[in-house]
């Protein structure tokens, strides 16, 4: 028995599926080298890795003890944990708080400005779960809660947030505004059917446009902030196979199936890892 309740809090956490994680990670140890001017120590990398693997992991914990009642009508949902009744609503949300505060036990160990932000990046973690059934594009909502990673890594590093992190967010945004409508796309049917709102259904026939344009701006952004005309070879060649990403993610939803949306969601992380290796050859 003890068995089987384990494979329900790994499957409750998504355990199986790194990708949710990874596409938190790239940014902040990306925001970790912008920071810091090149490699942050392992310190900090350690921490902002663990404490994204515990933070992604809680997240799915309040998430679906809040959506619970729509998931079950979602095929791709329907037998989750929670929402199958094989896990208890405060089972999950007692899981949830102890990986939230084994996160925030690893921000004690960085400084006073970290600790601080990590109480605006959990309440925009809470809010999320919650604007699904008000926002009309609450993707816009888990883009900033996606985000919050880059500003905390700012602060780690530099006990302030600058400017410069706001940018890099408002950026990462965008990427974000991208990949979970190309995963809003999967479910638009039934997102439909029971009421949710997304920025799928919100964009309609315009999605695909959209998510090119949600692509690009997040890529131009960074490039502008990091003076990609101003790096080597590297950095130039990591940029071209973010791009060559995003061209394949075009011929993967241009025809709007769930198996090339989703695809194209799953695979995400990969962008988020070349533009990461952009930023670290731009400080070698």
């Amino acid at each position: 028995m003890l068995l089987d309740k384990l494979h329900l809090y790994l499957d409750l956490i998504r355990w199986n599926r790194p990708a949710g994680w990874l596409l938190l990670l790239w940014p902040s140890l990306s925001a970790l080298w912008i920071a810091a001017g090149g490699f942050p120590g392992w310190h900090l990398v350690i921490v902002f890795t663990l404490g994204t693997i515990l933070m992604r992991s809680a997240g799915c914990c309040l998430n679906d003890v809040a959506d619970r009642d729509f998931d079950k009508h979602v095929k791709r949902t329907a037998n989750r944990p929670v929402t199958s009744g094989r896990l208890g609503v405060k089972e999950a949300l007692a899981l949830g708080a102890v990986l939230a505060l084994l996160a925030f036990g690893l921000v004690l160990t960085t400084n006073r400005a970290a600790v601080l932000w990590s109480f605006a990046a959990l309440a925009t973690a809470l809010v999320y779960p919650y604007a699904k059934r008000v926002v009309s594009m609450p993707q816009a909502v888990l883009g900033v809660a996606f985000s919050f990673g880059i500003p905390m890594a700012f602060a780690a590093v530099q006990s302030q947030v600058p400017l410069v992190a706001w940018l890099l967010l408002l950026g990462n945004l965008f990427w974000v505004l991208a990949y979970d409508t190309e995963y809003a796309m999967v479910d638009r049917d039934d997102d439909l059917h029971i009421g949710m709102k997304t920025s799928a259904i919100t964009l309609g026939r315009w999605d695909v446009p959209a998510i090119m344009g949600f692509y690009a701006a997040y890529l131009v952004i960074w490039a502008l902030l990091l003076n990609a005309e101003q790096q080597g070879l590297g950095f130039g060649l990591a940029g071209l196979v973010s791009v060559g990403q995003v061209v394949w993610h075009y011929f993967l939803i241009r025809h709007r199936s769930r198996e090339g949306c989703f695809k194209a969601f799953r695979l995400n992380h990969w962008l988020g890892f070349s533009v990461f290796v952009a930023v670290v050859l731009s400080y070698l």
